[in-house]
């Protein structure tokens, strides 16, 4: 049930803010953590377990069952605790952070990685799944 009134809000949400400008599309997750996505070339698709955030900047997935809340802003604030897709914790989205996620899937040594942002899919799960969609992120942002 809790699914299906976040799917009906987040259409809701998307169809209100048309009438309106704002810059950035903000998901507080139940963890507290913030995903903020830029609204340049936004979409927006969901399925019965996860929304996906397509834009200028690339892709993003996150579990229904992690947005606690969905917000259009204009101020760009983004979570300081973790940047997704940043596994190595370096500031930056790169093919490092590939690297990074696979060495921990092999070793399972968390202490070089942020596993917050190493759960790109937003399935609560660091897996090879991952690893594929920040690869995916990455070359759609890139390519």
């Amino acid at each position: 049930m809790k699914k299906t009134i976040i799917t009906m809000l987040i259409a809701l949400v998307a169809i209100c803010a048309s009438a309106e400008t704002y810059s950035y599309l903000k998901f507080t997750r139940t963890n507290g953590s913030t995903v903020t996505c830029s609204v340049e070339g936004l979409k927006l698709t969901y399925d019965n377990t996860n929304v996906t955030i397509t834009n200028a900047e690339g892709t993003t997935t996150i579990a229904l069952a992690e947005v606690q809340d969905m917000y259009f802003s204009n101020e760009a604030g983004t979570d300081p605790s973790y940047q997704l897709g940043d596994v190595n914790k370096d500031g930056n989205v790169n093919i490092s952070d590939v690297t990074a996620l696979i060495n921990y899937l092999l070793s399972h040594d968390d202490s070089a990685i942020d596993l917050d942002a190493a759960n790109v899919n937003g399935d609560e799960t660091v897996s090879i799944a991952d690893v594929t969609a920040l690869i995916n992120n990455l070359l759609s942002h890139n390519g």
